[in-house]
């Protein structure tokens, strides 16, 4: 539940904050404080209008207030009631115009958990209200329910459970007859089945399977081999409304490494492209997934943390290796890729890791197949548009069950600036190596 709300700050000798009922697209949603005088709401009734109705939740949104009084202080809050029951707010201090108007696309807030002109400034910049639980990080984790009328699903958007061949995911299809390119969606050593950024893609038109790899079960962990990611890609790629031949990898995390390490050595699939997002080609070779996870672990006591005790885990993989065991050899790669880095990543040595990369590949004359998006500022978790930056957060080893507060890095404006920027042209780099003419690609609306 996302709530929009008007505070008016009343100068006079009894001033204090006034809530207003306020008209959502004209339609009364909430009134925030029944004991109000009447002469003031005679004087101010604020009509709050929020477009579009229903919408992508990569889709901006408009937000004006107008009967407001010329040049008068308002402030205009959001609140959202997540899913694990926690609540998350922002708010951004405006003048009205001369003519009494609020109107966040073109004005700029004067301060709050924002500045400046900022149209999605109530969305990305929300934070836990004060008083809240710590390591808090606001994921969708129900993609068949909306945040107040913000869909990862677009109408049409199929959502279908996958349990074949001993692979666990949710393919997602978009509406129309297809046939459309498929994207196997991987995300990191957290683990679990996250469908959110798979929903968006359909979203987009394309077939995307949100992939579980790590789970609870160690027994089921332990036994992780390459072959089921094999698996899963002929999932995608069998299905009647797939383009065969036009099939990507999109990782995060550790989902970068299995998907750098599936490109560059899998003799049973061919992915067209890849994008990966705040990972490394550090990854030993010749070993389980499981095992892969055992040598990261020799090297924790290479993990610090900060001075509020929250674990850095960059420092696990660095120096960069210079053994060609201990990393992929990105001279194999044949498709394009495109690397999205944070420099601010605390969790894992993404900068360090982009650059060691690129000199392989410009050493193996692939170079020309690479993309670099590198963003000052921002942190490890490089998330859709608008998503809340959680700078640090609650993480549970998958192998251990510790329960440690991760620090992923990132500052609020830069990181939203990123991930706005990087989503668009991922998006872009899809279509453009996915569809035969970039061009043919649906822009989904709601």
């Amino acid at each position: 539940m996302l709530l929009f709300r008007i505070c008016c700050n009343l100068a006079s000798s009894t001033a204090r904050t006034l809530y207003f009922p306020v008209r959502v697209n004209g339609i009364d949603r909430r009134c925030f404080n029944k004991k109000r005088s009447s002469s003031t709401m005679a004087a101010i009734s604020p009509l709050l209008d929020v477009q579009p109705t229903r919408g992508l939740v990569d889709e901006k949104i408009q937000v004006v207030v107008n009967n407001l009084p010329p040049l008068f202080p308002v402030t205009l809050h959001s609140l959202h009631h997540s899913e694990d029951k926690d609540y998350w707010e922002a708010f951004g201090h405006y003048t009205s115009s001369n003519l009494g108007m609020v109107t966040v696309t073109k004005d700029a807030s004067l301060g709050g958990t924002y500045e400046g002109t900022e149209p999605m400034g109530l969305l990305w910049s929300m934070q836990p209200v004060p008083g809240s639980r710590t390591g808090l990080r606001l994921r969708k984790m129900d993609v068949l329910t909306p945040y107040d009328e913000r869909w990862y699903l677009a109408p049409g958007v199929q959502r279908i459970d996958v349990r074949e061949d001993g692979v666990k995911g949710t393919l997602f299809l978009p509406p129309g007859p297809g046939p459309f390119p498929g994207v196997l969606d991987l995300w990191g050593g957290g683990g679990g089945l996250v469908e959110y950024r798979s929903g968006l893609l359909a979203s987009h038109g394309f077939v995307s399977m949100a992939l579980e790899y790590l789970s609870s079960d160690k027994d089921r962990t332990s036994r992780l081999e390459y072959k089921y990611f094999e698996n899963a890609f002929r999932i995608v790629q069998q299905h009647p409304l797939v383009m065969k031949e036009r099939i990507a990898l999109f990782g995060l995390s550790l989902g970068t490494s299995v998907s750098l390490t599936m490109a560059a050595y899998s003799e049973v699939i061919s992915p067209r492209c890849c994008v990966c997002i705040s990972g490394s080609h550090v990854h030993p070779l010749n070993i389980s997934l499981h095992d892969v996870f055992t040598k990261f672990i020799e090297n924790a006591h290479k993990t610090r943390f900060d001075e509020e005790g929250r674990m850095v885990w960059k420092d696990i993989i660095l120096p960069i290796p210079s053994d060609p065991e201990e990393k992929v050899d990105m001279g194999r790669i044949k498709c394009p890729l495109m690397l999205v880095v944070g420099e601010d990543d605390q969790n894992w040595a993404t900068v360090e890791s982009a650059e060691d990369m690129a000199q392989m590949m410009h050493a193996a004359g692939n170079k020309h197949l690479l993309t670099t998006l590198r963003y000052p500022g921002a942190g490890h978790l490089i998330e859709p548009p608008y998503t809340p930056l959680s700078r640090a957060s609650n993480y549970i080893f998958q192998q251990t069950r510790d329960k440690v507060i991760m620090l992923w890095g990132g500052h609020t404006k830069p990181h939203a600036d990123a991930q706005e920027d990087a989503w668009g042209k991922i998006l872009f780099f899809l279509r453009q190596h996915l569809y035969p003419s970039h061009n043919s690609g649906p822009h989904s609306k709601l």
